[in-house]
């Protein structure tokens, strides 16, 4: 890849970050004709992508769409227009136009059949590259100079002056693949306020006991289902060393964390048996133990055991456990005390960002005409998985079509 040179009113755009959001952008001008110069300070593009295709890539949600834009939040009316011009179906299509064919998992969450990003992201790359895209790896942007965009690689500074530039460098979460924030000060110095980053789809601390932290850390809390503040999630979580993360504590972690913000700390009720009612909950503890141990009782009458049975051991005392009523009470709904987020640099994504205020309805930067900014860039959450990535694609898109339209190139 050849490093870029000063150049003035070129005609080009200018996009930094090669995550969905920014490979969206380019998608939408080199469709167009547009010449497109794609900068990234990693190896190779895509990075977050395709760690989060190692478990089986969420595209997206399959689910009516006044229910999937619920789950944007405040946000919703920020992001409806890019997200009704490219929403969950466009989503299965565009990847089928790449040879990569998705279905609908039981939750609703949309996977390619493969599972894996990888054949998605080469098939993509292979076709932007054919449609002239201009890629330009470990080129770390460090501002601007005198109008030019600056960046420095291994040869040195280079400078690059283009017709407009589509920022998509993402949040603060996974560093390691990319995204360390480092462009809030660059922004912050041109009159750009952005909200405080902060961690989102993350786990989260508990002071656990000795006993926790040496026995159960690594072990597992299957189908549970977890409550806070009005809002519910089902699956499989994990206890860790320092408390819990998974899919179900990543679906209310928003409210979590606001909570600990405010509060200095969040109570998340945790349903250990969620296909068994209460009142059979009581109907079964209420057998006579005889000689058997508590533990053999809970395994024998509920099937509780493992990390569930350690937890309830952590969450109730004594005489919780010689009443049947007040020990199914506390099985549907056993407290655990939240302490802190983990840090951002571990979480899945960021909450937080450019304030909308600071930018149009096409995501161009009001302080700064002629950029845009796309994806987590902007103040948006969302749970992880599918959302998080369609309103990446969808905002890249809507941003780069618009620089199109500025353009004057041909629809």
């Amino acid at each position: 890849m050849g490093s870029p040179m000063d150049t003035s009113n070129c005609g080009r755009v200018a996009i930094i970050g090669g995550g969905p959001a920014g490979l969206m952008a380019a998608d939408a001008l080199c469709a167009r004709g547009i010449a497109v110069d794609l900068f990234d300070a990693m190896p190779s593009l895509g990075r977050k992508f395709l760690m989060a295709g190692k478990s089986g890539l969420n595209l997206t949600y399959a689910e009516p769409f006044e229910v999937f834009m619920r789950r944007f939040g405040p946000s919703q009316k920020y992001l409806a227009s890019a997200l009704e011009a490219f929403p969950p179906e466009a989503i299965r299509n565009w990847a089928d136009g790449y040879g990569v064919e998705t279905f609908i998992g039981s939750s609703g969450r949309v996977f390619p059949k493969g599972m894996k990003a990888a054949p998605l992201l080469r098939a993509w790359l292979r076709l932007l590259r054919v449609q002239g895209l201009h890629v330009h790896v470990r080129h770390k942007w460090t501002g601007w100079n005198d109008g030019s965009l600056t960046f420095m690689t291994h040869e040195g500074e280079r400078s690059y002056r283009p017709a407009a530039t589509i920022l998509a460098l993402g949040g603060a979460s996974w560093p390691q693949l990319g995204s360390d924030g480092a462009w809030v000060p660059l922004l912050e110095d041109r009159g750009v306020s952005v909200t405080q980053l902060k961690p989102a789809n993350c786990g989260f601390d508990a002071d656990w006991s000795d006993y926790v932290r040496q026995h159960v850390a690594g072990q597992p809390l299957k189908g549970v289902v977890l409550h806070f503040a009005g809002h519910q999630a089902r699956g499989d979580c994990m206890v860790t060393d320092n408390g819990v993360e998974g899919g179900p504590v990543y679906t209310v972690s928003g409210s979590l964390r606001d909570a600990i913000e405010r509060d200095g700390e969040a109570v998340l009720n945790i349903d250990l048996t969620p296909d068994i009612d209460e009142k059979t909950l009581i109907e079964r503890l209420s057998k006579p133990r005889g000689k058997k141990s508590m533990a053999t009782h809970l395994r024998r009458t509920i099937s509780l055991t493992g990390a569930k049975a350690a937890l309830l051991r952590e969450g109730a005392e004594a005489a919780v456990f010689a009443n049947p009523a007040k020990l199914a009470a506390r099985i549907k709904a056993l407290p655990l005390t939240l302490m802190r987020t983990r840090p951002i640099a571990e979480a899945i994504s960021t909450a937080g960002g450019i304030a909308w205020k600071q930018v149009t309805e096409n995501f161009e930067l009001k302080a700064i005409p002629g950029t845009y900014a796309v994806g987590e860039m902007l103040d948006w959450d969302a749970p992880t998985g599918g959302y998080l990535l369609s309103a990446c694609l969808a905002t890249g898109r809507w941003a780069g079509e618009a620089v199109a339209q500025q353009l004057g190139a041909e629809s």
